[in-house]
């Protein structure tokens, strides 16, 4: 398997610089966290490609800054803003295609039918028009389990693999599971063979979110059940600013997972 890095590891710091310090210490692999709506111009896009244009790095996946508002913007009652947000995402698709990225990742809704939330049903139809669109531009929608979101639920993640089939795809989280109190394994399950990316992390009984190599988690383990279920794609370490001192603690982290599963 190949591993790579977030760029959200860093925030607040600036996106560029955290862009140019992965890839000048050799990390090839990274995702880009949106952070603003100026850094999906052409202006900022050019910056960013001629960051790494020295390097051999790709692109894998593309983390909207919009994540934390999907709950009004695309699963709300007012229809009408949803399709204005589906013509609003074409920003974040053009922006993975700018980069040859394959993926924009989606946390979802907060709210479940019995909170006030639209149906399960309706949130799976919505999905599948925002994710039909991405695929239209060559860009995939990848619906990630989060805590505290619908999707923290392995249940609620089954159902929408079972409803929707193979015109859904997942980003399976370590933390994300772990925070929610549910199993990853169960998590991992639930997704089945539609798991397209993975964000890596470890974990210890007392803290839900660490650098991979610093916790208790047997990757050998969740890896292996992942690719038991079909998964091809690539993980990125994904962890809070406060989960690391510098950024070489990042990269010795990336390393360690290409040298220790590279196999997998």
């Amino acid at each position: 398997m190949i591993f790579g890095v977030s760029s959200s590891c860093f925030y607040p710091m600036e996106l560029s610089s955290s862009i140019e310090g992965l890839v000048s210490r050799g990390v090839r692999q990274i995702e880009i966290f949106v952070n603003t709506e100026s850094e999906l111009k052409q202006d900022f896009i050019k910056t960013v490609k001629n960051i790494i244009a020295p390097y051999d790095v790709t692109v894998t996946s593309v983390h909207p800054f919009t994540s934390g508002y999907e709950h009004i913007m695309i699963f709300s009652d007012y229809k009408k803003r949803f399709y204005d947000t589906v013509e609003f995402y074409k920003q974040y698709y053009n922006f993975a295609g700018e980069f040859g990225a394959k993926l924009v990742v989606l946390h979802g809704d907060r709210r479940m039918p019995e909170m006030g939330g639209i149906p399960n049903e309706e949130y799976f139809e919505r999905y599948y028009k925002l994710a039909q669109t991405g695929r239209e531009m060559g860009v995939d929608l990848g619906q990630e389990n989060v805590n505290m979101f619908r999707s923290q639920n392995p249940a609620f993640v089954k159902q929408m693999r079972e409803y929707l089939g193979e015109n859904v795809s997942f980003v399976f989280d370590i933390k994300q599971a772990v925070r929610a109190g549910y199993s990853p394994y169960d998590m991992c399950s639930a997704m089945g063979d539609r798991i397209i990316h993975l964000h890596i992390n470890d974990n210890a009984p007392t803290r839900d979110c660490m650098l991979p190599g610093k916790g208790e988690m047997d990757y050998r383990k969740i890896l292996t059940q992942m690719k038991n279920q079909g998964f091809s794609g690539k993980g990125v370490i994904e962890v809070y600013r406060r989960d690391f001192d510098t950024i070489d603690d990042i990269v010795g982290a990336y390393n360690y997972l290409n040298t220790a599963f590279g196999d997998i």
